[in-house]
């Protein structure tokens, strides 16, 4: 597909989770394999539902994970377009006025049911006269507008469930324009990607059902083949195995933020999940896109777990050289000679980039070693012996081999006491690496128990 556009179309009705960043990603990652144009569309015809903190949240978080899209566009200022539309499609007999209460439809469903027919709107209001329509009107009564289907077999050819097909004779005619003139989410939808030349729609399998109906009223306003290609991508769950849900928070882009999940280790996650390819970290978005292989996504639900995620993340983090983190770093300080290799010696023992920053007390900063009473005089003996500045990448193992040489320990005994009075901690980086940020001055008070 030459130069294709694609797009990713929120309503800011809440926070997007990860099953929403899967469906920007996928088509944000597309258009960077494939050399094409990405484009953010906020769907917010929705007026009593959709705010503007929403949609701007949505944009730092699309930002977060470096998604930054060739064109943005709201819907609510494109009205014009949709009126327009809505005109040639009643000029053509497709768009049609239905009185129907919501009661009295519920009503109709019912029986409907009752009598073992599927649930399809009747069509009743194509029934009415002119006369019949103005009294309804008299009383009070405002129309909602339908979609004449054509009820016909609607076929294409998914790039992810490959040939699929929908019998439009199975559905009711769909709501185009509620009765208080407003717009839902088809037609806007149809008339956007018509008139922003979309030719590849990637989105979720649970609009498959909607496709039929586009895919008609693609025709109505374009022609035929008017309608871009589509690929229905797997849902994503919860590790529980429920539905993903912009309501209730769950899952959502800022809170995997703040939790301080790494967010190419997001974006990474959201592709991968549900894929053949094993998860596993990137070192940048290109790389993602390079990967990126629609065929290879599974049919069935992806459940998704945080745990691994959180794992990824770690991952993620042991694989940046200095330079994906030197501004990250320099925000909080972390500058200078000694910056670089502080990184490349702390970065296999985080589990969150935050966690750098203890790490960097103990490099730079004063910690109170743990009391060892039981190795004070071997501790005062290793103080003496920590070799003369400048300390470098083969201060540690001289020093350690003239010490179990002076001392007979080794193993544990030899490297546990001097670990946990250089750092305070049972475990982490290479001492080899870190002595020498830490320096002799710093290191010999520390042997010596003091606070330093």
């Amino acid at each position: 597909m030459p130069h294709p556009i694609v797009r990713f179309a929120p309503s800011p009705t809440g926070a997007i989770h990860i099953g929403n960043a899967r469906t920007a990603l996928l088509n944000c990652l597309y258009a960077e394999k494939h050399h094409g144009d990405f484009i953010l569309r906020f769907d917010d015809t929705d007026a009593e539902r959709s705010r503007e903190d929403y949609a701007a949240a949505i944009e730092v978080d699309l930002a977060w994970l470096g998604i930054v899209p060739d064109l943005t566009l709201r819907q609510s200022a494109r009205t014009s377009l949709y009126d327009a539309a809505a005109a040639r499609l009643r000029a053509a007999g497709r768009l049609y006025p239905c009185y129907e209460t919501a009661e009295e439809l519920e009503r109709k469903r019912r029986l409907q049911q009752a009598r073992g027919r599927p649930p399809v709107y009747d069509r009743a209001a194509l029934a009415l006269s002119a006369q019949e329509r103005a009294a309804l009107e008299a009383q009070g009564r405002r129309p909602h507008w339908r979609f004449l289907l054509d009820r016909k077999t609607v076929r294409w050819d998914d790039l992810i469930r490959g040939a699929s097909h929908v019998e439009t004779g199975s559905l009711s005619d769909p709501v185009l324009i509620r009765a208080d003139g407003s717009y839902l989410y088809t037609l806007p939808s149809v008339v956007d990607d018509l008139d922003c030349k979309v030719s590849l729609v990637i989105r979720g399998e649970d609009h498959v059902a909607n496709t039929a109906v586009q895919i008609e009223l693609f025709e109505a306003l374009g022609g035929e083949g008017a309608a871009p290609r589509f690929a229905h991508h797997n849902l994503l769950a919860s590790a529980s195995g429920e539905g993903l849900s912009k309501r209730t928070g769950a899952l959502s882009i800022g809170g995997l933020r703040e939790a301080g999940v790494e967010a190419l280790a997001v974006a990474a996650c959201a592709v991968q999940i549900g894929s053949s390819a094993a998860l596993h970290p990137v070192a940048s978005l290109r790389q993602l896109a390079s990967e990126l292989d629609l065929a290879q996504l599974s049919r069935s639900q992806a459940r998704f777990d945080l745990a691994e995620l959180e794992a990824l993340s770690a991952r993620t983090l042991h694989g940046f050289d200095f330079e994906a983190t030197r501004e990250r770093l320099a925000a909080h300080d972390v500058v200078g000679a000694k910056a670089e290799p502080f990184w490349l010696a702390v970065r296999g023992n985080l589990r969150a980039f935050l966690d750098v920053f203890d790490w960097w007390r103990v490099v730079e900063g004063e910690i109170a070693p743990p009391e060892q009473p039981a190795e004070s005089e071997f501790l005062a003996a290793a103080a003496a012996a920590l070799p003369p500045e400048p300390l470098d990448a083969t201060s540690w193992s001289a020093w350690t081999a003239a010490l179990k040489e002076s001392s007979g320990r080794k193993g544990r005994a030899l490297f546990h006491p001097l670990r946990l009075a250089l750092t305070g901690r049972e475990d982490g980086p290479e001492l080899a690496a870190l002595l020498p940020l830490i320096g002799r001055v710093r290191a010999s008070a520390r042997l010596r128990g003091r606070v330093a």
